[in-house]
């Protein structure tokens, strides 16, 4: 295959933000390329390969020069440059403006009056110049530099969106990337498009492409493992290795016994023997049991697992010669949530078992191809790649199984229980025709046991928690709201079905300020 052109691109300049991804998301759904770098490693910009600019927000103020290690020479740059949050804090800062903390500190849903036309803004207003966005900062602009206009102001922010349309330099305080912020993708098309002057060159065949040489890149002639579990992500990198590599690829498949009901046997019908790709499987179920055993802390469970899995992927590796590659299908979403992915000042939410979680004396190269991707990413590159509908359209399983779906200790009675309870309500859902519509959708057992009658017997049995949830990336999330019938419906069978359970309840937290998933 020839290898692609170096693609012209947006170029997002991270200082810590969780946003940050999002931003680099939005600019490729709208079909043209984006990378991140860190505001630590910016380095000499080639102004050839950019069509413009955006400086993302972060948990910094602009006066604590001594952390933001940043090369102010980009502003020396002719090409556009869009600053969010942070960014456009640190843009009216450099060319002479004032940023001070706020009396008033704007977080959620604020109104954004337009006091000017902007090419920026171009149908970005309603009828009566107002509009709703996302705001998350603590300090504001409170002067913006000479020759500077102010374009939108809100209650408590004056100047929420200023610009130098001679100088090309824009900020907005508000967070357009975040689906919160109405027309938010429009205002990034405007940057983009009418201001960058940017020509659309990516698409998920550009990034099939991309990929499938990053791969051949990385990999050589080597031999390369795949820690293969079935579910979407994972799926999609075992298909792409196999276009890639095809033969020196060797997929290792673990059952943990964390996995959901007959979940080993599918993997093994669908990898082994539809796709005809190598495929060893291993039974580690009492392995992962044991070491499980009377382990109730979240991190230590995510740890035990992460851990034993790749010293079983160790001890396959060895029987295999010249293998040098692992290959995992993390996430953006696991990192984030992990660490920062560019080395910014991000705060740690959790670990996983496939980030964190590796250990350093992994004598194994790690390969993971999207790692920068989203699930909608994910799923349409893996149409992309010829896998069907049915293993696309999966709900995401995490890598540490039912583990952190089961708070406190895990017991084989426990997993089993849950497996029925998980099943049971995922049919229901495709019964009814709701699975598609739902973003996620799993069975928890929660680690309480509560008082039932059941016919004229005393039961004292755990709570099942169901959990369904809408959202397009991952970052954001809301409860899918059922109908009372269906409710009623799911909470019967599981009660009715499945002994050591008696009390069902449904969780409508969003995300944030809860995770999606429990632990």
């Amino acid at each position: 295959m020839k290898r692609p052109t170096k693609l012209k691109k947006i170029l997002i300049i991270d200082f810590g933000s969780q946003f940050t991804q999002l931003i680099a998301r939005r600019i490729r759904e709208i079909g043209v390329f984006s990378e991140i770098v860190s505001h630590k490693d910016l380095r000499t910009l080639n102004q050839k390969d950019l069509f413009g600019i955006i400086l993302s927000g972060g948990p910094l103020n602009v006066y604590q020069d001594k952390k933001i290690k940043f090369n102010k020479n980009i502003f020396n740059l002719t090409c556009p440059i869009l600053g969010i949050c942070f960014g456009h804090q640190m843009i009216s800062k450099f060319y002479g403006g004032k940023v001070k903390s706020s009396k008033t500190r704007e977080f959620g849903f604020a109104s954004i009056k337009k006091t000017k036309n902007s090419l920026l803004t171009k149908n970005f207003f309603n009828k009566k110049n107002m509009n709703h966005v996302w705001m998350s900062h603590a300090d504001h602009v409170t002067k913006i530099p000479k020759n500077f206009k102010k374009i939108a102001s809100t209650k408590d922010s004056k100047f929420t969106i200023i610009e130098n349309f001679k100088l090309k330099r824009f900020g907005v305080q508000f967070h357009p990337e975040v689906t919160h912020t109405i027309k938010g993708k429009i205002l990034l098309k405007n940057f983009v498009f009418k201001i960058c002057k940017a020509k659309k060159n990516w698409s998920p065949t550009h990034q099939k492409n991309t990929l499938i040489n990053n791969v051949k890149n990385q990999v050589g002639k080597k031999k390369i493992i795949c820690a293969l579990s079935g579910g979407v992500d994972s799926s999609v990198v075992a298909q792409l290795l196999n276009k890639s590599v095809g033969k020196q690829l060797k997929c290792i498949f673990v059952n943990t016994g964390l996995l959901r009901k007959n979940e080993e046997k599918q993997v093994v019908n669908t990898f082994k023997k539809k796709l005809k790709i190598d495929l060893i499987y291993v039974n580690a179920e009492k392995q992962f049991l044991g070491k499980l055993k009377n382990i109730s802390d979240p991190e230590r469970k995510r740890k035990i697992i992460g851990n034993l899995f790749i010293k079983i992927f160790e001890k396959y590796a060895k029987k295999i010669k010249n293998v040098e590659f692992l290959a995992q299908g993390t996430l953006y979403p696991d990192l984030i949530e992990s660490k920062s992915v560019t080395g910014s000042q991000t705060s740690k939410i959790k670990s996983h078992h496939n980030v964190g979680g590796l250990p350093k004396k992994m004598k194994l190269k790690l390969v993971e191809p999207l790692r920068l991707l989203f699930k909608d990413e994910v799923r349409k590159l893996g149409l992309e790649l010829k896998l069907s509908r049915q293993i696309i359209s999966r709900h995401p399983f995490p890598g540490p199984g039912l583990a952190i779906r089961m708070p406190g200790t895990i017991t084989k009675e426990k997993i089993k229980i849950l497996k029925e309870a998980d099943d049971y309500f995922i049919s229901e859902l495709k019964k009814e025709n709701l699975y598609n519509k739902i973003w996620q959708a799993y069975a928890a057992l929660l680690p309480v046991k509560t008082v039932g009658v059941m016919g004229d017997n005393r039961t004292y049995e755990y709570i099942c928690l169901l959990r369904a949830i809408t959202s397009s990336d991952g970052m954001t999330a809301d409860y899918f709201d059922f109908t009372k019938k269906f409710m009623q419906n799911v909470s019967n069978k599981i009660i009715n079905n499945i002994q050591g359970i008696n009390r069902v309840v449904y969780d409508v937290t969003s995300k944030p300020p809860s995770t999606i998933e429990l632990e």
